[in-house]
């Protein structure tokens, strides 16, 4: 029987996958370049939906020493979404901190006890100062080769409610499409009850769309907090959404063309279960 790719992916990732990739990788730790490597490897360990960067222990400039601190319980969540510390570990080895030289931070690492990655240590991306791709900075988590976005304008007549209360209503969306997630509709600032929303000074990144920020919403009998957020500055892909307010379908009641959306199952739902629809 035929099945749907997504599934495939998903069931790929609960297992565990590498892939390398011919970019060469920089890590800087204490204002030091740490890790500079041509020879890099993505590791999705099992379960987890966004990949990690492995280098050969030789492509680390800095020192590489056993991390003796106790590790947190993997807890069996069906998903280990990017909020999930890089120290939960679903696959077997050795964690390990790589140090600047001479400095004081560090990083954790880990070891993998896996023949096909011998040698390899997968980096904790937070735990750095800063990466590059080539001479690209990078933010957020490595960019996954099999995740893309696409951005299109529409001319489908969009209304975002909460409470009863209407939001935004537009019929000039921008529709921001991105793999294995719900598609985003992106408003006119114009087309947003802008007086509205409050903004709650809360950032986020993206490794495809670039840095957020927040706004939250209370009308009579609802609130939401950061419910709505905008890319002022958004990285090329991203571009078209620019100064664009989306809103999560997750948490508002959505009606495209006349016919109300179902809740999508993420985890910006409020009774997430853990899995990715």
């Amino acid at each position: 029987m035929i099945g749907r790719m997504r599934h495939a992916v998903r069931e790929r990732q609960r297992a565990g996958a590498f892939e390398p990739v011919a970019k060469r990788v920089r890590a800087l730790l204490d204002g030091v370049t740490v890790v500079d490597s041509r020879r890099s490897v993505l590791v999705w360990e099992p379960r987890r939906i966004v990949p990690s960067y492995a280098v050969p222990e030789a492509d680390i400039l800095g020192e590489v020493v056993p991390d003796a601190r106790p590790a947190p319980p993997d807890d069996g969540f069906p998903t280990l979404h990017p909020g999930i510390p890089f120290v939960v570990h679903t696959a077997p080895g050795e964690p390990v901190l790589v140090r600047a030289p001479g400095g004081p931070d560090a990083a954790a690492g880990f070891r993998l006890a896996d023949p096909e990655l011998d040698g390899v240590v997968v980096l904790d991306f937070d735990g750095f100062d800063a990466w590059m791709e080539e001479d690209e900075p990078i933010v957020s988590h490595p960019r996954d080769p099999f995740h893309r976005i696409d951005t299109m304008r529409s001319s489908r007549h969009v209304r975002v409610e909460l409470g009863g209360e209407l939001l935004a209503e537009t019929r000039r969306p921008v529709l921001l499409f991105e793999t294995s997630l719900p598609m985003r509709t992106y408003v006119p600032r114009d087309d947003v009850r802008m007086e509205l929303l409050v903004s709650t000074g809360t950032h986020t990144r993206c490794a495809y769309k670039g840095e957020a920020r927040y706004w939250s919403v209370e009308v009579a009998g609802a609130a939401g907090e950061d419910l709505a957020w905008s890319y002022e500055a958004p990285l090329h892909d991203a571009a078209r959404v620019k100064d664009l307010i989306a809103f999560f379908d997750e948490r508002t009641d959505v009606t495209i063309d006349g016919e109300r959306m179902e809740r999508p199952n993420t985890p910006w739902s409020p009774n997430w279960d853990g899995r990715m629809a």
